[in-house]
């Protein structure tokens, strides 16, 4: 049975950016629905309201199903210009602020994009710190930075390392490394000499050998380096790599970047520095 199908509208005055995690959060929770996210981003004026209002009503009164419009508009007026029928509204600020401001026993002060803005210098430096540590370490690159590196992501070709590294970085201001696994270190159950000093730093990615086949045929198609036969050989040695050596590892196969670096914090104890 085919899953059902549903429009659903993000309408931000700012970058969208805690809406769309909120969200996405949120919806994964409904498996059995396929939903079509449409993201609007700094919405900020009457005119452009009214825009999509306008789009939103049509919408309405052609899909048998009432879009789904999710919001964190901090002008009311703006708000108010969005209420039409046949439309079923989620307004994030306007649910948690009344609360918000009873439980403090103040008024809010709405600032559109504050939330996002560059509030601590330092902290902010911290973070670019990070992307470029995380930049010039890349795939194995510059290892005598391992000194510095707060971890440093372990796996084979297309498991993960960089975005999951550049997720750490830019949103944890963690200084992240990653080592490839390549054909050199199959014969060695120890671990590479390059990062052997380092192992109590060090975090494993693997992944479903058929999925890592189908990710690597999209470039790489009908070659060796994306078969099955040669995933499978490459998996099998990191794996034993990681488990020979007491090395905490985590699936990518089904895991978001999200979960990944929240997973790698935890279990290595690292501080978010952001």
């Amino acid at each position: 049975m085919a899953n059902l199908q549903r429009k659903v509208y993000l309408i931000s005055d700012s970058t969208g950016i805690t809406l769309e995690k909120l969200t996405h959060s949120l919806l994964s929770q409904f498996p059995q629905v396929d939903f079509t996210i449409m993201t609007h981003r700094y919405v900020d004026s009457k005119s452009k309201i009214e825009l999509l209002r306008d789009q939103i009503q049509s919408t309405s009164l052609q899909d048998p199903l009432q879009p789904l419009v999710f919001t964190s508009l901090l002008n009311e007026s703006h708000r108010r210009i969005l209420m039409v029928t046949g439309v079923q509204f989620f307004d994030v600020f306007d649910f948690f602020m009344d609360k918000l401001n009873l439980a403090l026993d103040l008024t809010s002060v709405p600032v559109s994009g504050l939330s996002h803005a560059v509030s601590d210098e330092h902290q902010y430096e911290s973070r670019i710190d990070a992307i470029n540590f995380s930049l010039r370490s890349d795939d194995g690159m510059h290892t005598e930075q391992y000194t510095q590196a707060d971890v440093i992501i372990m796996g084979v070709s297309r498991t993960g390392k960089t975005p999951t590294c550049l997720y750490l970085a830019m949103n944890y201001g963690v200084l992240a490394a990653n080592y490839p696994l390549t054909e050199e270190d199959w014969n060695k159950s120890a671990i590479p000499e390059v990062i052997i000093q380092h192992k109590n730093k060090c975090f494993g990615l693997t992944i479903d050998a058929e999925h890592l086949t189908r990710i690597r045929s999209k470039r790489f198609a009908n070659s060796d380096y994306a078969s099955l036969k040669q995933c499978q050989r490459e998996l099998s040695y990191a794996n034993r790599l990681f488990a020979e050596n007491n090395i905490p590892y985590l699936d990518t196969s089904t895991t978001s970047i999200e979960e990944l670096a929240t997973s790698i914090i935890s279990k290595k104890k690292l501080t978010d520095k952001t």
